[in-house]
Protein backbone atom coordinates (compact mmCIF):
# COMPACT_ATOMS: atom_id res chain seq x y z
CA UNK A 1 0.00 0.00 0.00
CA UNK A 2 1.60 3.26 -1.10
CA UNK A 3 -0.28 5.53 1.32
CA UNK A 4 1.62 6.37 4.52
CA UNK A 5 0.11 6.61 7.99
CA UNK A 6 0.31 10.40 7.75
CA UNK A 7 -1.60 10.33 4.46
CA UNK A 8 -4.59 8.76 6.20
CA UNK A 9 -4.45 10.41 9.63
CA UNK A 10 -3.01 13.90 9.17
CA UNK A 11 -4.73 17.31 8.91
CA UNK A 12 -7.19 18.90 11.29
CA UNK A 13 -10.15 17.90 9.16
CA UNK A 14 -9.29 14.21 9.48
CA UNK A 15 -8.58 14.29 13.21
CA UNK A 16 -11.80 15.94 14.35
CA UNK A 17 -14.89 14.39 12.75
CA UNK A 18 -18.26 14.78 14.41
CA UNK A 19 -18.83 11.49 16.22
CA UNK A 20 -22.58 11.10 15.84
CA UNK A 21 -24.56 8.06 16.94
CA UNK A 22 -22.95 5.21 15.02
CA UNK A 23 -24.54 2.10 13.58
CA UNK A 24 -22.81 -0.09 16.14
CA UNK A 25 -23.90 2.00 19.11
CA UNK A 26 -27.46 1.89 17.77
CA UNK A 27 -27.26 -1.91 17.68
CA UNK A 28 -25.76 -2.11 21.19
CA UNK A 29 -28.28 0.28 22.73
CA UNK A 30 -31.33 -1.55 21.40
CA UNK A 31 -31.51 -3.87 24.39
CA UNK A 32 -34.39 -6.32 24.37
CA UNK A 33 -36.60 -4.15 22.21
CA UNK A 34 -35.75 -4.52 18.51
CA UNK A 35 -36.49 -1.52 16.32
CA UNK A 36 -36.50 -0.67 12.63
CA UNK A 37 -33.56 1.67 13.26
CA UNK A 38 -31.55 -1.13 14.87
CA UNK A 39 -32.35 -3.58 12.07
CA UNK A 40 -31.32 -1.04 9.43
CA UNK A 41 -28.08 -0.21 11.27
CA UNK A 42 -27.18 -3.88 11.61
CA UNK A 43 -27.98 -4.60 7.96
CA UNK A 44 -25.74 -1.74 6.82
CA UNK A 45 -22.90 -3.00 9.00
CA UNK A 46 -23.25 -6.51 7.63
CA UNK A 47 -23.06 -5.29 4.04
CA UNK A 48 -19.46 -4.27 4.73
CA UNK A 49 -18.54 -7.61 6.29
CA UNK A 50 -20.17 -10.26 4.13
CA UNK A 51 -17.09 -10.87 1.98
CA UNK A 52 -14.59 -11.06 4.89
CA UNK A 53 -16.88 -13.61 6.56
CA UNK A 54 -17.29 -15.58 3.34
CA UNK A 55 -13.50 -15.62 2.83
CA UNK A 56 -12.97 -16.75 6.43
CA UNK A 57 -15.44 -19.60 5.96
CA UNK A 58 -13.81 -20.70 2.70
CA UNK A 59 -10.34 -20.63 4.29
CA UNK A 60 -11.71 -22.87 7.02
CA UNK A 61 -12.27 -25.52 4.34
CA UNK A 62 -15.90 -25.03 3.32
CA UNK A 63 -16.78 -25.58 -0.33
CA UNK A 64 -18.08 -22.69 -2.44
CA UNK A 65 -21.69 -23.82 -2.00
CA UNK A 66 -21.36 -24.51 1.72
CA UNK A 67 -19.62 -21.18 2.33
CA UNK A 68 -22.46 -19.39 0.54
CA UNK A 69 -25.05 -21.24 2.59
CA UNK A 70 -23.23 -20.76 5.87
CA UNK A 71 -22.71 -17.04 5.30
CA UNK A 72 -26.36 -16.55 4.39
CA UNK A 73 -27.56 -18.52 7.38
CA UNK A 74 -25.23 -16.67 9.74
CA UNK A 75 -26.59 -13.31 8.60
CA UNK A 76 -30.15 -14.58 8.90
CA UNK A 77 -29.59 -15.55 12.52
CA UNK A 78 -27.71 -12.35 13.26
CA UNK A 79 -30.53 -10.22 11.89
CA UNK A 80 -33.04 -12.22 13.91
CA UNK A 81 -31.02 -11.21 17.03
CA UNK A 82 -30.02 -14.77 17.88
CA UNK A 83 -26.45 -13.59 18.42
CA UNK A 84 -26.87 -10.01 19.57
CA UNK A 85 -27.09 -11.01 23.21
CA UNK A 86 -23.42 -11.98 22.93
CA UNK A 87 -22.34 -8.49 21.93
CA UNK A 88 -19.96 -7.00 24.50
CA UNK A 89 -19.87 -3.18 24.47
CA UNK A 90 -16.59 -3.30 26.41
CA UNK A 91 -14.90 -4.90 23.40
CA UNK A 92 -16.20 -2.10 21.23
CA UNK A 93 -15.30 -3.08 17.71
CA UNK A 94 -18.02 -4.63 15.60
CA UNK A 95 -15.64 -6.79 13.59
CA UNK A 96 -14.42 -8.55 16.75
CA UNK A 97 -17.97 -9.31 17.79
CA UNK A 98 -18.88 -10.46 14.29
CA UNK A 99 -15.91 -12.79 13.86
CA UNK A 100 -16.46 -14.29 17.31
CA UNK A 101 -20.13 -14.86 16.55
CA UNK A 102 -19.23 -16.50 13.22
CA UNK A 103 -16.74 -18.85 14.90
CA UNK A 104 -19.41 -19.88 17.41
CA UNK A 105 -21.92 -20.38 14.60
CA UNK A 106 -19.52 -22.51 12.53
CA UNK A 107 -18.64 -24.64 15.54
CA UNK A 108 -22.33 -25.37 16.06
CA UNK A 109 -22.82 -26.10 12.37
CA UNK A 110 -19.97 -28.60 12.33
CA UNK A 111 -21.79 -30.54 14.98
CA UNK A 112 -24.61 -31.07 12.54
CA UNK A 113 -24.13 -33.92 10.10
CA UNK A 114 -25.34 -32.11 7.00
CA UNK A 115 -25.03 -28.76 5.28
CA UNK A 116 -27.87 -26.30 5.45
CA UNK A 117 -30.44 -26.49 2.68
CA UNK A 118 -29.95 -23.69 0.18
CA UNK A 119 -32.60 -20.99 -0.13
CA UNK A 120 -34.49 -21.99 2.96
CA UNK A 121 -34.34 -18.61 4.68
CA UNK A 122 -34.86 -15.05 3.50
CA UNK A 123 -31.89 -12.81 4.23
CA UNK A 124 -31.83 -9.07 3.65
CA UNK A 125 -28.10 -8.90 2.97
CA UNK A 126 -27.20 -8.83 -0.75
CA UNK A 127 -24.42 -11.37 -1.20
CA UNK A 128 -22.76 -11.46 -4.62
CA UNK A 129 -21.67 -15.09 -4.56
CA UNK A 130 -19.92 -14.98 -7.94
CA UNK A 131 -17.87 -11.89 -7.11
CA UNK A 132 -17.09 -13.27 -3.66
CA UNK A 133 -15.59 -16.46 -5.06
CA UNK A 134 -13.59 -14.57 -7.70
CA UNK A 135 -12.13 -12.40 -4.95
CA UNK A 136 -11.39 -15.44 -2.83
CA UNK A 137 -9.54 -17.18 -5.66
CA UNK A 138 -7.21 -14.18 -5.83
CA UNK A 139 -6.51 -14.66 -2.11
CA UNK A 140 -5.38 -18.26 -2.54
CA UNK A 141 -1.85 -17.14 -3.40
CA UNK A 142 -1.61 -15.56 0.06
CA UNK A 143 -0.86 -18.31 2.63
CA UNK A 144 -2.42 -16.74 5.72
CA UNK A 145 -4.60 -18.04 8.53
CA UNK A 146 -8.39 -17.63 8.33
CA UNK A 147 -8.21 -14.89 10.97
CA UNK A 148 -5.54 -12.98 9.01
CA UNK A 149 -7.53 -13.39 5.81
CA UNK A 150 -10.62 -11.99 7.55
CA UNK A 151 -8.62 -8.96 8.73
CA UNK A 152 -7.17 -8.27 5.29
CA UNK A 153 -10.54 -8.72 3.58
CA UNK A 154 -12.04 -6.33 6.14
CA UNK A 155 -9.41 -3.68 5.37
CA UNK A 156 -9.72 -3.99 1.59
CA UNK A 157 -13.52 -4.00 1.71
CA UNK A 158 -13.57 -0.91 3.90
CA UNK A 159 -11.20 0.98 1.60
CA UNK A 160 -13.22 0.02 -1.47
CA UNK A 161 -16.47 1.06 0.22
CA UNK A 162 -15.02 4.50 0.96
CA UNK A 163 -13.65 4.78 -2.57
CA UNK A 164 -17.12 4.06 -3.95
CA UNK A 165 -18.66 6.73 -1.72
CA UNK A 166 -16.22 9.34 -2.99
CA UNK A 167 -16.77 8.18 -6.57
CA UNK A 168 -20.52 8.59 -6.10
CA UNK A 169 -20.03 12.17 -4.90
CA UNK A 170 -18.05 13.02 -8.03
CA UNK A 171 -20.51 11.20 -10.26
CA UNK A 172 -23.45 13.15 -8.86
CA UNK A 173 -21.52 16.33 -9.62
CA UNK A 174 -20.90 15.14 -13.18
CA UNK A 175 -17.18 14.64 -12.55
CA UNK A 176 -16.75 10.87 -12.82
CA UNK A 177 -13.78 11.10 -15.22
CA UNK A 178 -12.05 13.61 -12.95
CA UNK A 179 -12.43 11.21 -10.04
CA UNK A 180 -10.86 8.36 -12.02
CA UNK A 181 -7.83 10.55 -12.74
CA UNK A 182 -7.39 11.80 -9.18
CA UNK A 183 -8.05 8.35 -7.70
CA UNK A 184 -4.60 7.15 -8.72
CA UNK A 185 -3.40 8.95 -5.59
CA UNK A 186 -5.70 6.98 -3.28
CA UNK A 187 -4.58 3.79 -1.47
CA UNK A 188 -4.26 1.02 -4.02
CA UNK A 189 -3.94 3.46 -6.93
CA UNK A 190 -1.66 2.51 -9.80
CA UNK A 191 0.14 4.21 -12.66
CA UNK A 192 0.52 7.57 -10.95
CA UNK A 193 1.26 10.36 -13.37
CA UNK A 194 3.47 13.33 -12.69
CA UNK A 195 1.78 16.48 -11.41
CA UNK A 196 2.68 18.21 -14.64
CA UNK A 197 1.11 15.55 -16.84
CA UNK A 198 -2.00 15.31 -14.68
CA UNK A 199 -2.41 19.08 -14.64
CA UNK A 200 -2.37 19.15 -18.44
CA UNK A 201 -4.90 16.29 -18.58
CA UNK A 202 -7.26 18.08 -16.19
CA UNK A 203 -6.82 21.48 -17.79
CA UNK A 204 -5.24 23.17 -14.79
CA UNK A 205 -1.82 24.11 -13.45
CA UNK A 206 0.39 22.30 -10.95
CA UNK A 207 -0.35 24.65 -8.07
CA UNK A 208 -4.10 24.32 -8.49
CA UNK A 209 -3.76 20.55 -8.92
CA UNK A 210 -1.84 20.18 -5.65
CA UNK A 211 -4.56 22.12 -3.84
CA UNK A 212 -7.25 19.96 -5.45
CA UNK A 213 -5.43 16.75 -4.51
CA UNK A 214 -5.05 17.96 -0.93
CA UNK A 215 -8.81 18.48 -0.70
CA UNK A 216 -9.47 15.20 -2.51
CA UNK A 217 -7.36 13.21 -0.04
CA UNK A 218 -8.90 15.08 2.91
CA UNK A 219 -12.39 14.13 1.68
CA UNK A 220 -11.29 10.51 1.38
CA UNK A 221 -9.80 10.50 4.89
CA UNK A 222 -12.97 11.98 6.33
CA UNK A 223 -15.14 9.36 4.63
CA UNK A 224 -12.80 6.62 5.87
CA UNK A 225 -12.92 7.86 9.45
CA UNK A 226 -16.70 8.13 9.31
CA UNK A 227 -17.00 4.59 7.97
CA UNK A 228 -14.71 3.27 10.70
CA UNK A 229 -16.62 5.24 13.34
CA UNK A 230 -19.77 3.31 12.46
CA UNK A 231 -18.10 0.09 13.59
CA UNK A 232 -16.80 1.16 17.01
CA UNK A 233 -18.48 2.37 20.19
CA UNK A 234 -16.26 5.31 21.19
CA UNK A 235 -14.50 8.17 19.34
CA UNK A 236 -11.09 7.19 20.71
CA UNK A 237 -11.28 3.86 18.91
CA UNK A 238 -11.34 5.42 15.45
CA UNK A 239 -7.63 6.23 15.39
CA UNK A 240 -6.81 2.82 16.84
CA UNK A 241 -8.77 1.08 14.10
CA UNK A 242 -7.21 3.30 11.45
CA UNK A 243 -3.72 2.43 12.64
CA UNK A 244 -4.67 -1.25 12.63
CA UNK A 245 -5.98 -0.99 9.07
CA UNK A 246 -2.72 0.60 7.92
CA UNK A 247 -0.65 -2.13 9.58
CA UNK A 248 -2.74 -4.82 7.88
CA UNK A 249 -2.19 -3.24 4.47
CA UNK A 250 1.57 -3.08 5.07
CA UNK A 251 1.87 -6.81 5.74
Amino acid sequence: MSETREDLTSTAEARSPVFATTRWTVVLSAGETPSAQQADALAQLCQTYWYPLYAYTRRQGASVEDAQDLTQEFFARLLERNYLDRADPNKGKFRWFLLGALKHFLANQRERARALKRGGRVVHIPLDDITAEKRYQLELSTPVTPDKLFERAWALTLLERVREQLRDQFEKAGKRERFETLASFLPGGHEKKSYADMAVELGTNEGALRTELHRFKAAYRQLLRTEIAHTVSAPAEVDEELRHLIEIMRE
